[in-house]
């Protein structure tokens, strides 16, 4: 049984994005990267939401070739590249001369059985970034196992919270520490029926 787990940045005051949607004034650094690449070696599928998809697909492919990053940020291009990847959405149709053209799109309705039917495959882990939407439905329908946050040293004073609301939501912490010497904490839940 294959693992479905989220991995997010999230403000020390709860939020996934700052005013008006803006994601650059989240507390990223290197180590931000550093642990992106490490959770893609160990998946071997991405599930994204529409936004998300589209924001990453504007963004990775041409990242590989660039020699002004660094090393892990042209890992994370190549193998968010080369991974399977399937999109959550009722509107997106993938065109296959677009990069990224390779995924598969499964509508909202679906989203619960499909990933499911993942989970039960053999492979990698399957991993969402962002994609807050379509993480909290599934971790409410008790699909998600666990709950990766990247705690930033930043309080943004208003944005998207990480949390939408809904029913009280068990999780059980898994583990907590500094990544490197960097301001981001990580924080690990395990989000699975018994947490």
């Amino acid at each position: 049984m294959r693992k479905l787990i989220v991995t997010n940045i999230v403000s020390a005051d709860g939020y996934y994005d700052g005013p008006g949607k803006d994601v650059m004034v989240m507390p990223f650094d290197e180590t931000f990267d550093d642990y992106n690449a490490e959770r893609l070696r160990s998946a071997s599928t991405l599930l994204l939401g529409r936004t998300s998809f589209e924001g990453f697909r504007s963004f990775w492919p041409s990242v590989a070739d660039r020699t002004d990053v660094r090393e892990a940020e042209r890992e994370v291009s190549r193998l968010t590249t080369a991974i399977d990847k399937v999109v959550v959405s009722d509107t997106l149709n993938v065109d296959p001369s677009e990069p990224w053209g390779d995924a598969r799109v499964v509508r909202q309705a679906d989203v619960a059985d499909a990933v499911a039917a993942l989970k039960a495959e053999e492979g990698g882990d399957i991993l969402t970034f962002g994609s807050r939407t379509m993480w909290t439905a599934l971790l409410r329908a008790g699909l998600v196992d666990e709950v990766h946050l990247l705690v930033g040293s930043t309080f943004l004073g208003g944005g998207t919270p990480i949390w939408g609301g809904g029913p009280r939501t068990p999780l059980r912490l898994l583990d907590t520490h500094r990544l490197d010497d960097s301001q981001l904490v990580l924080l690990r839940y395990d989000a699975g029926p018994a947490a």
